[in-house]
């Protein structure tokens, strides 16, 4: 039996009826699985429950809704939420704004792609994909942290930036970061601040968002990131040793995959993207970042 068609062909079902009522028991059916078995399956393949994918594609599709202007109400009917309410309490909790602000503050991509599992085997993850991501704004804002000059020409970046997290650890670096500079938040960015192109030269900083540069001592990087619109990914859940793989998978599916479908482009005028890693990149299984990419709608 062929597991990822038998996924696949209840993950297209599921896309078919994101407007009905999507059962666990009637996507089982369609793969041709128990319920029990079904549910293992989908999340040993997908990285999530299925009920939780099934919210996660109406909510998407609710983006494209809200950007051809439907009233939120009838949304909220279209996709099974029961009231504006709960729409609107889903819809917060998955995007951390309400639907009325989120159309008033944000720009909303179009109609997300349907989830292709084959797509995903030259990746090579491990317990999950990636997920449509959130295209946000966000203002400019200053970093601080620890820098390390490299270059992407021959993969060099590759070897380096590992070992370089690596000292970061082992010298106990986020004790400066968090306790001496005093940051705007705790989450930690792995950030790129391009150099010369043709030498394909950047610094790679570990740091943190700050208010200002007062408490930044001597020798770190000060730097300021413009204000863009970000396409934001998630990695899929890894474990400690697989995370960097997860991570760089993640961005070679961006470039490969998602860039040439989605209607974007890298933003040439913000020219920095960033790693994010918050408490759900602790421990020891289940890790993820968010990986902000600048982008602007293609003429």
């Amino acid at each position: 039996m062929d597991y990822i068609a038998c996924i696949q062909k209840s993950i297209d079902y599921i896309e078919e009826h994101l407007r009905a009522d999507v059962t666990l028991s009637g996507c089982a059916r369609e793969a041709g699985f128990s319920i029990y078995h079904y549910y293992q399956v989908f999340g040993a393949y997908v990285g999530m429950p299925v009920m939780e994918y099934v919210r996660k594609r109406k909510l998407a599709w609710a983006l494209a809704d809200l950007n051809e202007g439907k009233r939120i109400i009838d949304i909220a009917v279209d996709f099974g939420f029961g009231s504006e309410r709960a729409f609107s309490r889903a819809f917060k909790r998955e995007y951390g704004l309400s639907p009325g602000k989120y159309r008033a503050l944000r720009e909303i991509s179009s109609a997300p792609a349907k989830l292709e599992l084959k797509s995903f085997r030259q990746y090579e993850f491990k317990g999950g994909i990636v997920m449509e991501p959130k295209i946000v704004k966000k203002a400019a804002f200053k970093v601080a942290g620890y820098e390390k000059k490299t270059t992407n020409i021959g993969g060099v970046n590759y070897q380096v930036l590992p070992k370089f997290w690596d000292l970061y650890f082992a010298n106990n670096w986020s004790k400066v970061l968090h306790e001496q500079i005093k940051p705007v938040n705790p989450a930690e960015l792995g950030i790129c601040f391009p150099g010369g192109l043709e030498e394909g030269e950047f610094s790679y900083v570990i740091g943190v968002e700050v208010a200002d540069f007062k408490n930044v001592p001597e020798g770190l990087f000060k730097g300021e990131v413009p204000a863009a619109t970000y396409a934001v990914f998630t990695s899929p859940p890894a474990d400690r040793k697989g995370f960097s793989k997860a991570i760089q998978g993640t961005w070679d599916y961006v470039y490969r995959d998602w860039f040439p479908r989605s209607g974007y482009e890298f933003d040439d005028k913000s020219r920095i993207d960033f790693e994010l890693y918050d408490e759900r990149s602790e421990g020891d299984s289940g890790i993820q970042a968010d990986i902000y990419i600048p982008v602007v709608k293609k003429r």
